[in-house]
């Protein structure tokens, strides 16, 4: 925002006026000295690519448990998520399976024993799976219903997604637990993969591993995702630094 706009919000430009503007003084980069209220990084790239979506999906960058929500889009990230600008729950629901899961211990680095979910080494290499319209209906319907429930379970009680899944883990929530697991099948069965496979952790990882050599080498036709629209382009007088110094 230009400043004249930001000041529309008083008790936030106190805040920044009191704890940003004394260090961005000092900056030895023009744009954040002079414009001192605004993000450091604007993140063009996400910005444009959220553009079009009324919700994202965030992901765990690094903690003990891999967990996705969804976010509205007018909501700026952090640098504690990933983020994936996918909107339709079937995209939510293969990222929340154990088959996702289990890739992305496989394929992350770690930090004091906690995942390191990277992009580039998990995501890029993950092969989707290529279901029928039913399968892909049905991972959607089941992500969906598996999102509300633990929603309102999570709002109910005042509690996050952390503690509720440490309650899973102890027996607690049978409902939630049958959904995951009914999500884990479909997701499996997309696949084209038995439901023996989801008692196997090392069988998942072998089989991904397999149909990634596949994709890799074009001994399988792989288009997991639909065209998207081309982004709108953002505001710039919004989201720019007047300088256009940005990463």
């Amino acid at each position: 925002m230009p400043l004249e706009e930001a000041e529309r919000y008083p008790a936030a430009m106190d805040v920044v006026r009191r704890r940003v503007k004394p260090r961005r003084e000092r900056n030895r980069r023009k744009a954040r000295r002079e414009s001192w209220w605004r993000f450091s990084e604007v993140a063009i790239g996400l910005r444009r690519a959220t553009a079009r979506l009324d919700r994202y999906a965030a992901g765990t960058a690094t903690g003990k448990r891999l967990l996705f929500a969804w976010v509205d889009a007018d909501v700026c990230p952090s640098n504690l998520v990933n983020v994936f600008t996918f909107d339709d729950d079937y995209a939510m629901g293969v990222l929340l399976s154990s088959v996702h899961s289990r890739w992305a211990w496989f394929q992350a680095s770690t930090l004091k024993g906690d995942l390191r979910y990277t992009p580039t080494t998990v995501f890029a290499t993950f092969p989707w799976p290529a279901p029928t319209d039913a399968q892909h209906d049905g991972i959607a319907d089941i992500a969906k219903r598996l999102i509300a429930l633990r929603d309102e379970m999570s709002v109910d009680r005042n509690i996050g997604l952390t503690k509720l899944y440490n309650e899973c883990d102890e027996g607690m929530h049978k409902e939630l637990r049958e959904l995951h697991h009914q999500l884990d099948r479909a997701v499996a069965e997309a696949y084209g993969w038995p439901p023996s496979v989801l008692s196997d952790p090392a069988d998942i990882t072998i089989r991904l591993l397999g149909l990634n050599a596949a994709i890799a080498e074009g001994n399988q036709a792989y288009a997991p995702f639909s065209p998207l629209p081309a982004p709108e382009e953002p505001q710039s007088d919004r989201l720019f630094p007047p300088d256009g110094e940005m990463s």
